[in-house]
């Protein structure tokens, strides 16, 4: 994808193709959060979708705030600032579990099969409440408060930072930790906690506007799920969340019959994404590590050697998270050093 595409205009975005070949005529989709267009807590290849788009559709979806009416409340949200939907959603869906995310779909996207990969791009995310939460718990929870978890933070949407402490502001970045598809039919519901194949709770800050994720698809139609706004994260995801908020994000959803993939890798404008996750974060690493050389090795046509010696001395290995089961591993891939 070119790296300017976040600063076209959406009918420009509508209009371009991808390798392979043009995509037909696309369509725009608004999908809200409700009761009837959620998954909560899960994803799974037996999951009725809530929508059904065509490759190269754009969608304006809804996405909601990982946590409930009654806790934010209890951390100091008046009651009028907690959204109708997420009320609705929480008193109303029965079907929940085994992860607690609420994420909005799935849909089912025209033609995508199994061995195919989508393209998602992310073209545009707003905060949809002024406000977000930090809980405590995580990676080292003996630093936290037991009666003190969860931390309302004022967000300043005009200027996209957080009042986080007296004279402190940390500058906000949105993204959607959870964005993924059905994991294979034989894995049966898998929880919206731990990231994997299929991507999911991956929270990887990269993605934000102007990212596009490749994910490897398991199952007729991908079954797309997207939430868990966060508008600020820092890697590691340490004490178990970021500044988890509401979000709004413009998706084009693409099926690539000319890419397969054993795991998501991104693209950003200045970098390639390979990545890892596994229970292990020593596995996790050699995933990604190895992901990135197998990329690098295709892309210049080198050998696996010589590969391995430009991921050592040019590329950045970091930690995703660390605290969703299965931890994460990326490895950011600069294109200066690789080639667009």
């Amino acid at each position: 994808m070119k790296s300017d595409l976040a600063t076209l205009p959406l009918l420009a975005i509508l209009l371009l193709g991808v390798s392979g070949g043009q995509l037909a005529a696309q369509h725009f989709h608004r999908l809200p959060a409700t009761p009837r267009t959620v998954a909560y807590g899960y994803y799974s290849a037996a999951a009725t979708p809530v929508l059904r788009i065509a490759s190269g559709d754009t969608l304006e979806v809804e996405t909601l705030i990982t946590n409930r009416p009654d806790r934010l409340e209890a951390a100091g949200v008046a009651p009028a600032d907690v959204q109708q939907s997420l009320r609705d959603i929480v008193t109303q869906v029965t079907d929940k579990g085994p992860g607690g995310h609420i994420l909005t779909g799935p849909v089912y996207v025209e033609g995508a099969d199994s061995g195919d990969v989508l393209e998602v791009r992310i073209l545009q995310i707003d905060l949809a409440i002024p406000y977000g939460y930090n809980g405590c718990s995580g990676f080292l929870p003996v630093n936290c408060d037991s009666t003190h978890r969860t931390r309302i933070i004022p967000l300043d949407r005009r200027r996209l930072v957080a009042q986080f402490a007296p004279g402190m502001e940390i500058p906000l970045h949105p993204f959607f930790g959870s964005i993924g598809v059905a994991p294979p039919r034989d894995s049966g519901r898998v929880s919206s906690n731990p990231p994997g194949i299929h991507a999911g709770n991956i929270d990887n800050k990269e993605l934000v506007a102007g990212t596009t994720l490749f994910i490897p698809i398991h199952t007729a139609g991908a079954l797309f799920e997207v939430g868990d706004g966060h508008a600020a994260q820092g890697d590691g995801e340490v004490d178990q969340t970021a500044i988890e908020t509401s979000l709004v994000g413009r998706l084009q959803l693409v099926v690539r019959k000319d890419m397969h993939l054993a795991w998501p890798r991104a693209e950003t404008p200045t970098h390639f994404i390979a990545m890892g996750m596994d229970k292990d974060l020593k596995t996790a690493t050699q995933i990604a590590v190895q992901n990135a050389i197998d990329f690098v090795a295709a892309r210049r046509g080198w050998s696996k050697m010589e590969a391995y010696r430009l991921v050592s001395v040019a590329c950045d290995v970091r930690v995703t998270e660390l605290v969703d089961g299965n931890v994460g591993v990326h490895v950011m891939i600069p294109k200066s050093i690789v080639g667009k």
